[in-house]
């Protein structure tokens, strides 16, 4: 990265799951270019250590409760006087959630809730704030999995970030012309805590998802946050309701190359 590039100078950026993985690479990506970060996550030491190591403020934040995600934006309002972007990243992806045959009514609901439900309550309070100052970009992290299908299936998962997308598309319809922008990042497959995770209790899993991707490996987290800090900057000031797809050509490819 340039280090003279400061889009994100003098803005406040709240980050849910700003921990780990994303969002924590995506903390250090904004931080860089200016922003004053606020992680904002349910693990107090994890998000501690990142809010001090990108100088910003840490916020403990269970995503599915609304008085808890309430009070993150009324705590940022009062540290740094606005909010100006929301990275609404946290998620989860269990092992209990699998195929539609497998998976629980418990597991089910509770993917929607951390996925998706998390990712309205994040957008319903933050707008107010962004509605009065006349301008603010909100990013919610969808996913490659909202735009394909997969027989490896993790049905609930899929079906959230299904959501979280078209959720992103309507808000960034109505809100348009309130200056506020509303995009969903959809990633692909990235190396992260919770992929490889994932992938260590099924390495063929692992084998056959790698297979479709064009680019021949996995996302590094630091690429998607410069997908972020894009798409949090003024240089995406014509992009809303869009479907910013970073999957290293999954989902425009029929057959990869050998």
């Amino acid at each position: 990265m340039d280090t003279n590039t400061r889009r994100l100078l003098d803005r406040s950026a709240v980050i849910t799951g700003g921990a780990s993985g994303i969002g924590l690479a995506s903390a250090r990506r904004m931080a860089a270019e200016g922003a004053r970060v606020v992680i904002a996550d349910i693990d107090p030491l994890a998000g501690k250590q990142a809010a001090a190591e990108v100088g910003g403020m840490f916020v403990r934040v269970d995503v599915t409760d609304p008085e808890d995600v309430e009070n993150l934006y009324a705590e940022t309002q009062r540290a740094y006087g606005s909010v100006d972007i929301a990275f609404n990243n946290a998620g989860i992806a269990p092992a209990e959630d699998a195929s539609i045959l497998e998976t629980g009514l418990e597991a089910w609901r509770r993917v929607q809730e951390v996925n998706l439900t998390s990712v309205y309550l994040c957008c319903k309070y933050v707008l107010p704030y962004m509605q009065e100052q006349g301008k603010g970009s909100i990013i919610n992290t969808a996913s490659f999995v909202a735009v394909m299908g997969a027989a490896t299936s993790q049905i609930s998962y899929s079906a959230s970030k299904g959501g979280v997308l078209s959720m992103s598309r309507e808000l960034g319809v109505e809100f348009a012309r309130q200056g506020i922008r509303v995009n969903a990042l959809c990633p692909g497959p990235v190396n992260t805590p919770l992929l490889k995770e994932l992938f260590a209790k099924d390495p063929e899993k692992a084998a056959r998802r790698l297979l479709h991707v064009p680019l021949g490996r996995f996302a590094e987290p630091e690429e998607l946050a410069a997908a972020v800090a894009f798409l949090a900057s003024d240089d995406s000031s014509f992009m809303t309701a869009s479907t910013f797809l970073v999957d290293g050509g999954i989902s425009g490819a029929y057959v990869t190359p050998l």
